[in-house]
């Protein structure tokens, strides 16, 4: 491959929030026609580095050049009109407006002083097509789309607006697995078409399967450069993290199987969407719950926790007969469940609020009398939380919005612990975070296994299945599928379960 000279530079970027370091002499440079992987644990600084790069946030130090001469984007106008978008993990898009309406927001085609419809959906649709989701139509409001959908609009808008130079932030987090492959066929297009990407993404098969250049960044450092399949993954991790990278999965906890379920589950429907859902779970277990997205996995979670209204039968909590209702009854003291939700940003977290009252808001009965709240009790709890989980924070009063991903994502599973409670619900909780913190969730739950907690975990990461569950149900078409144990706990089986093929037949049969 030809090395040309850096359509963007980054030299010596430092960035300060009070008295911690976002940033500090970092470097990056992005070449024309390649996609750049920036790697990195939550809180390296990978999050300030784009958003100085985007215009929402100024340096306090160093200096940007595009195509060689010293740049500052005051805005992140500014840095449109450069030519530099961002697709950020967390959606921009107005949920009540239109697709097309929400592609051409910044800058909408005019006629006569209107918004001209015609060309506002020619260009909306150029730009699904652009983005391999032509089958959204540009009229279907938002709201009314599925997370993976919307990501997909997410990135149509930032190609809309022709960039030079674009960055994706976990663009691919919310995807399906077939969206993910239209978006891989997009930016290798691009690509091709010499256009700059910056790529950010904790799932490490991604990066080996895109990235031309990567550069790690480690506690606000730029680490080092280097081409993309040059180190193996343990090399790349060990730079992200500083330290020697062992065993992701902690070891599995002895068998429970003798033990009476805490929760019990006899054919359990709602709508067209669950079909006679039975299981058991165990105190000390990890349950899996697998499959293709979409299957029916979160309906199961929701259900579980009593959001979803009409179910049918029957559900059971320590041999005693429960009417999940709502979520609230769930998490009583006779029921003791939590759900970790999927969305941390909008289902997890009050974002302008403190850590403190996001910690606890779950919590207030256990932490109050005669309804006034116990600081000092409160403030205990807390305290052995953020030390069980390790979670940065430069106090507690800070807003959880300033937190990186990955601590916003300790908080979310430490306020329903705070809860104390012995079912718990994990709707894809790593979902977006670095493998730094992703191995110390997955010691945790352990923990929390081994304490006596019953826990159903639902991932679409495979190699979560087989390296955290004790067991693995696989769930297709609102039903399971089947149940794995043992050595039966594999890709190979995982794939062939969610996709309903017979235990006895390949998929190499199938493929033909």
């Amino acid at each position: 491959m030809a090395v040309s000279e850096p359509l963007f530079r980054m030299e010596g970027i430092s960035k300060r929030y009070g008295g911690a370091i976002a940033l500090k002499q970092a470097d990056i440079a992005i070449r024309a026609g390649a996609i750049h992987a920036v790697l990195g644990e939550n809180g390296a600084g990978k999050s300030t580095l784009i958003k100085i790069m985007a215009g929402a946030v100024a340096p306090d130090e160093g200096r940007m050049l595009l195509d060689g001469k010293e740049v500052s984007f005051p805005s992140p106008a500014a840095a449109n009109a450069a030519g530099i978008v961002c697709v950020f993990q967390e959606l921009s898009l107005i949920p009540d407006l239109s697709v097309a309406d929400n592609i051409v927001i910044s800058n909408p085609p005019l006629r006569f002083g209107m918004i001209d419809r015609r060309k506002q959906r020619q260009i909306a649709e150029e730009a699904l097509a652009r983005a391999g989701a032509a089958d959204i139509h540009p009229s279907s409001l938002v709201k009314d789309l599925p997370l993976s959908r919307r990501q997909m609009v997410e990135i149509a808008k930032a190609l809309a607006r022709k960039p030079r130079l674009m960055i994706l932030d976990e663009a691919t987090s919310a995807l399906t697995q077939s969206d993910v492959e239209k978006v891989f066929g997009v930016l290798k297009r691009l690509r091709a078409e010499g256009m700059a990407l910056i790529y950010i993404s904790h799932r490490m098969h991604e990066i080996a399967a895109l990235a031309d250049d990567c550069t790690v960044f480690r506690n606000g450092r730029s680490i080092e450069s280097y081409p993309a399949g040059t180190k193996t993954d343990r090399q790349v991790v060990e730079l992200m993290i500083g330290r020697e990278y062992t065993g992701v999965f902690p070891p599995r906890s002895k068998s429970v199987e003798g033990d009476k379920p805490i929760l019990s589950c006899r054919n359990l429907c709602w709508g067209g969407r669950l079909t006679d859902i039975s299981l058991d779970v165990r105190p000390g277990e990890i349950v899996g719950v697998g499959g293709l997205d979409g299957q029916g996995q979160r309906e199961l979670l929701l259900a579980l926790f009593g959001v979803l209204r009409d179910i049918r039968g029957e559900v059971e909590v320590n041999g005693r007969p429960v009417t999940l209702k709502s979520p609230g009854q769930a998490k009583s003291d006779e029921i003791s469940m939590a759900l970790i939700p999927e969305d941390r940003k909008t289902e997890g977290l009050m974002l302008p609020m403190t850590v403190r009252e996001n910690l606890s808001i779950a919590s207030l009965g256990r932490v109050s009398r005669w309804g006034v709240i116990d600081r000092a009790s409160e403030a205990r709890q807390i305290d052995e939380l953020l030390k069980l989980l390790s979670i940065k924070a430069a106090t507690i009063d800070m807003p959880v919005a300033a937190l990186s991903g990955g601590n916003q994502q300790k908080v979310v599973i430490a306020k329903w612990l705070m809860t104390r409670p012995q079912i718990i619900l994990l709707n894809d909780p790593t979902r977006g975070i670095d493998v730094g913190t992703k191995q110390e969730m997955y010691v945790l739950l352990r923990k929390l296994a081994d304490a006596g907690a019953a826990i159903i975990y639902y991932s679409t990461d495979y190699d979560e299945l087989v390296g955290c569950c004790d067991r693995v149900l696989v769930m297709y078409d609102g039903g399971i599928v089947r149940e794995l144990r043992g050595a039966d706990i594999n890709e190979h089986e995982l794939i062939g379960s969610a996709l309903n093929i017979k235990a006895n037949a390949s998929l190499q049969e199938v493929s033909r």
